[in-house]
Protein backbone atom coordinates (compact mmCIF):
# COMPACT_ATOMS: atom_id res chain seq x y z
CA UNK A 1 0.00 0.00 0.00
CA UNK A 2 0.86 3.71 -0.44
CA UNK A 3 1.82 5.37 2.56
CA UNK A 4 0.94 8.75 1.03
CA UNK A 5 -2.39 9.75 2.10
CA UNK A 6 -2.80 6.80 4.25
CA UNK A 7 -4.21 7.53 7.69
CA UNK A 8 -2.29 5.71 10.12
CA UNK A 9 -2.32 4.45 13.84
CA UNK A 10 0.65 4.20 15.87
CA UNK A 11 0.73 2.62 19.49
CA UNK A 12 3.24 3.09 21.46
CA UNK A 13 4.16 6.50 19.72
CA UNK A 14 5.62 8.11 22.26
CA UNK A 15 8.98 5.47 22.09
CA UNK A 16 12.01 5.93 20.09
CA UNK A 17 10.53 3.80 17.21
CA UNK A 18 7.14 5.23 17.43
CA UNK A 19 8.71 8.98 17.25
CA UNK A 20 10.65 7.65 14.31
CA UNK A 21 7.91 6.09 12.88
CA UNK A 22 5.47 9.15 13.22
CA UNK A 23 8.27 11.70 11.44
CA UNK A 24 8.47 9.10 8.72
CA UNK A 25 4.84 9.00 7.88
CA UNK A 26 4.60 12.59 7.75
CA UNK A 27 7.67 12.39 5.43
CA UNK A 28 5.54 10.14 2.94
CA UNK A 29 3.01 12.89 3.28
CA UNK A 30 0.58 10.57 5.27
CA UNK A 31 -2.85 12.11 5.42
CA UNK A 32 -3.31 11.64 9.32
CA UNK A 33 -1.61 10.12 12.14
CA UNK A 34 -3.01 9.26 15.40
CA UNK A 35 0.05 9.31 17.86
CA UNK A 36 -1.21 6.99 20.48
CA UNK A 37 0.03 6.15 24.36
CA UNK A 38 -1.29 5.43 27.56
CA UNK A 39 -0.33 9.33 28.57
CA UNK A 40 -1.21 11.21 25.26
CA UNK A 41 0.58 14.06 26.86
CA UNK A 42 3.80 12.53 26.37
CA UNK A 43 3.02 12.68 22.64
CA UNK A 44 1.79 16.17 22.63
CA UNK A 45 5.67 17.25 21.12
CA UNK A 46 4.85 15.18 17.70
CA UNK A 47 1.98 17.57 17.31
CA UNK A 48 3.81 20.30 18.15
CA UNK A 49 6.54 19.20 15.61
CA UNK A 50 4.68 18.47 12.79
CA UNK A 51 1.11 20.16 13.19
CA UNK A 52 -2.38 18.85 13.17
CA UNK A 53 -1.36 16.26 10.55
CA UNK A 54 -0.37 14.30 14.07
CA UNK A 55 -3.78 13.65 16.24
CA UNK A 56 -2.79 12.70 20.01
CA UNK A 57 -4.75 9.95 21.01
CA UNK A 58 -4.75 8.02 24.39
CA UNK A 59 -4.28 4.01 23.79
CA UNK A 60 -3.34 1.73 26.59
CA UNK A 61 -3.37 -1.50 24.24
CA UNK A 62 -3.35 -3.52 27.59
CA UNK A 63 -6.92 -2.49 28.19
CA UNK A 64 -9.83 -3.82 25.97
CA UNK A 65 -11.93 -1.00 27.41
CA UNK A 66 -9.17 1.49 26.18
CA UNK A 67 -8.54 -0.69 22.41
CA UNK A 68 -12.60 -0.06 21.54
CA UNK A 69 -12.34 3.66 23.22
CA UNK A 70 -9.79 4.08 20.62
CA UNK A 71 -11.06 2.39 17.38
CA UNK A 72 -14.16 4.30 18.20
CA UNK A 73 -12.52 7.69 17.50
CA UNK A 74 -10.22 6.49 14.74
CA UNK A 75 -12.59 5.39 12.27
CA UNK A 76 -10.60 6.32 9.36
CA UNK A 77 -7.65 4.43 9.78
CA UNK A 78 -6.14 2.34 6.82
CA UNK A 79 -2.77 1.57 8.61
CA UNK A 80 -2.03 0.16 12.15
CA UNK A 81 0.99 0.04 13.38
CA UNK A 82 1.46 -2.42 16.35
CA UNK A 83 4.29 -0.41 17.86
CA UNK A 84 4.15 -0.60 22.12
CA UNK A 85 6.37 -2.89 23.89
CA UNK A 86 7.19 -3.58 27.11
CA UNK A 87 10.74 -5.59 28.20
CA UNK A 88 11.32 -6.36 31.79
CA UNK A 89 14.83 -8.09 30.96
CA UNK A 90 14.60 -11.03 33.24
CA UNK A 91 14.96 -14.49 33.21
CA UNK A 92 12.52 -16.81 32.98
CA UNK A 93 13.46 -18.61 36.52
CA UNK A 94 15.46 -16.30 38.24
CA UNK A 95 13.05 -13.67 38.34
CA UNK A 96 11.03 -13.37 41.54
CA UNK A 97 7.60 -14.01 40.37
CA UNK A 98 6.04 -14.08 36.83
CA UNK A 99 4.63 -10.57 37.07
CA UNK A 100 6.59 -8.90 34.68
CA UNK A 101 6.44 -12.17 32.52
CA UNK A 102 2.61 -11.45 32.61
CA UNK A 103 2.71 -7.44 31.84
CA UNK A 104 4.96 -8.81 28.68
CA UNK A 105 2.50 -10.48 27.11
CA UNK A 106 -0.20 -8.11 28.08
CA UNK A 107 1.72 -5.53 26.02
CA UNK A 108 3.44 -7.52 23.47
CA UNK A 109 0.86 -10.09 22.67
CA UNK A 110 -2.65 -9.65 23.97
CA UNK A 111 -1.84 -5.57 23.08
CA UNK A 112 -1.33 -6.27 19.28
CA UNK A 113 -3.83 -9.47 19.20
CA UNK A 114 -6.80 -6.60 20.63
CA UNK A 115 -5.45 -4.00 18.39
CA UNK A 116 -5.91 -6.08 15.26
CA UNK A 117 -9.35 -7.60 16.75
CA UNK A 118 -11.08 -3.87 16.67
CA UNK A 119 -9.43 -2.13 13.74
CA UNK A 120 -9.48 -5.11 11.53
CA UNK A 121 -13.25 -4.21 10.86
CA UNK A 122 -12.24 -0.47 10.10
CA UNK A 123 -9.47 -1.61 7.77
CA UNK A 124 -12.30 -3.61 6.12
CA UNK A 125 -14.07 -0.67 5.39
CA UNK A 126 -11.37 0.82 4.04
CA UNK A 127 -10.41 -2.05 1.42
CA UNK A 128 -8.32 -3.78 3.05
CA UNK A 129 -5.45 -1.48 4.60
CA UNK A 130 -1.87 -2.97 6.33
CA UNK A 131 -0.99 -3.72 9.73
CA UNK A 132 2.59 -3.62 10.72
CA UNK A 133 3.65 -4.95 13.62
CA UNK A 134 7.32 -4.40 15.58
CA UNK A 135 8.56 -7.70 17.06
CA UNK A 136 12.21 -8.53 17.71
CA UNK A 137 14.55 -10.89 16.50
CA UNK A 138 14.10 -12.24 19.49
CA UNK A 139 10.85 -13.76 18.34
CA UNK A 140 13.10 -16.05 16.53
CA UNK A 141 15.73 -16.75 18.83
CA UNK A 142 15.94 -16.68 22.87
CA UNK A 143 17.66 -14.32 24.42
CA UNK A 144 18.00 -15.92 28.35
CA UNK A 145 18.42 -12.77 30.02
CA UNK A 146 15.34 -11.67 28.33
CA UNK A 147 13.97 -15.07 28.69
CA UNK A 148 10.29 -14.10 28.83
CA UNK A 149 10.61 -10.96 26.22
CA UNK A 150 11.98 -13.47 24.14
CA UNK A 151 8.66 -15.73 24.84
CA UNK A 152 6.30 -12.90 24.53
CA UNK A 153 7.91 -11.50 21.08
CA UNK A 154 7.63 -15.54 19.61
CA UNK A 155 4.21 -15.80 20.46
CA UNK A 156 3.91 -12.16 18.79
CA UNK A 157 5.28 -13.31 15.25
CA UNK A 158 2.86 -16.20 15.60
CA UNK A 159 -0.28 -14.17 16.44
CA UNK A 160 1.05 -12.12 13.02
CA UNK A 161 1.32 -15.29 11.17
CA UNK A 162 -2.44 -16.13 11.77
CA UNK A 163 -3.57 -12.69 11.34
CA UNK A 164 -2.03 -12.16 7.89
CA UNK A 165 -3.80 -15.44 7.35
CA UNK A 166 -6.89 -14.31 9.07
CA UNK A 167 -6.96 -11.06 7.11
CA UNK A 168 -5.82 -12.20 3.48
CA UNK A 169 -9.30 -12.61 2.22
CA UNK A 170 -10.27 -8.69 3.50
CA UNK A 171 -6.84 -7.80 1.49
CA UNK A 172 -5.51 -6.80 4.77
CA UNK A 173 -1.71 -6.99 4.57
CA UNK A 174 0.11 -7.83 7.94
CA UNK A 175 3.61 -7.00 8.36
CA UNK A 176 6.03 -8.60 10.65
CA UNK A 177 9.09 -6.86 11.23
CA UNK A 178 12.09 -8.41 13.60
CA UNK A 179 14.80 -5.96 13.97
CA UNK A 180 17.73 -6.61 16.38
CA UNK A 181 18.50 -3.97 19.53
CA UNK A 182 17.38 -0.42 18.40
CA UNK A 183 18.93 2.69 19.63
CA UNK A 184 16.08 3.35 22.35
CA UNK A 185 15.66 3.17 25.90
CA UNK A 186 14.46 -0.37 25.41
CA UNK A 187 18.07 -1.42 23.61
CA UNK A 188 20.09 0.86 26.94
CA UNK A 189 21.01 -2.91 28.23
CA UNK A 190 23.33 -3.68 25.80
CA UNK A 191 26.27 -1.53 24.23
CA UNK A 192 26.84 -3.04 20.98
CA UNK A 193 25.83 -1.07 17.90
CA UNK A 194 22.60 -0.74 17.43
CA UNK A 195 20.13 -0.36 14.44
CA UNK A 196 18.90 3.65 14.71
CA UNK A 197 15.09 4.15 15.49
CA UNK A 198 15.11 6.08 11.86
CA UNK A 199 16.76 3.23 9.55
CA UNK A 200 14.31 0.78 11.74
CA UNK A 201 11.63 2.82 10.81
CA UNK A 202 12.22 3.58 7.19
CA UNK A 203 13.01 -0.53 6.49
CA UNK A 204 9.60 -0.96 8.05
CA UNK A 205 7.34 1.48 6.28
CA UNK A 206 9.22 0.43 2.80
CA UNK A 207 8.39 -3.21 3.64
CA UNK A 208 4.60 -1.60 3.56
CA UNK A 209 4.69 -0.13 0.53
CA UNK A 210 6.19 -3.57 -1.39
CA UNK A 211 3.94 -4.96 0.06
CA UNK A 212 6.61 -7.40 2.11
CA UNK A 213 5.14 -9.59 5.25
CA UNK A 214 8.26 -9.94 7.02
CA UNK A 215 11.10 -7.49 7.13
CA UNK A 216 14.40 -7.19 9.25
CA UNK A 217 15.01 -3.37 9.55
CA UNK A 218 18.94 -1.74 9.48
CA UNK A 219 22.15 -3.79 8.42
CA UNK A 220 22.30 -5.46 11.69
CA UNK A 221 18.75 -6.89 11.52
CA UNK A 222 19.30 -8.62 8.10
CA UNK A 223 23.25 -9.59 8.87
CA UNK A 224 21.56 -11.47 12.31
CA UNK A 225 19.25 -13.03 9.58
CA UNK A 226 21.41 -14.33 7.40
CA UNK A 227 23.40 -15.65 10.35
CA UNK A 228 20.47 -17.56 11.76
CA UNK A 229 19.25 -18.55 8.32
CA UNK A 230 22.14 -20.71 7.40
CA UNK A 231 23.12 -21.33 11.15
CA UNK A 232 20.31 -21.53 13.39
CA UNK A 233 20.84 -23.93 16.44
CA UNK A 234 24.42 -22.21 16.00
CA UNK A 235 23.23 -18.77 16.95
CA UNK A 236 21.14 -19.87 19.26
CA UNK A 237 23.57 -21.70 20.85
CA UNK A 238 25.50 -18.66 21.31
CA UNK A 239 22.79 -16.28 22.93
CA UNK A 240 22.01 -19.45 25.58
CA UNK A 241 25.22 -18.29 27.44
CA UNK A 242 23.85 -14.67 28.17
CA UNK A 243 22.55 -15.63 31.30
CA UNK A 244 20.24 -13.15 33.47
CA UNK A 245 22.74 -12.03 36.38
Amino acid sequence: MKIENSVALVTGANGGIGRALVAELVARKALKIYAAARDPKTVEHLVERFGSVVVALPLDVSSPASVSAAAAVAKDVTLVVNNAGYCAEKGALSALDVEDARREMEVNYFGPLQVSRSFAPVLASAGGGAILNVLSFLSLVTLPLMGTYSASKAAALALTRTVRAELAAQGTLVVGAMPVQVDTTMGAWTTQEKVTPEEAATDMLDAVEAGETEVFPGALSRGAASAFESDPKGLQAQLAGLLPA
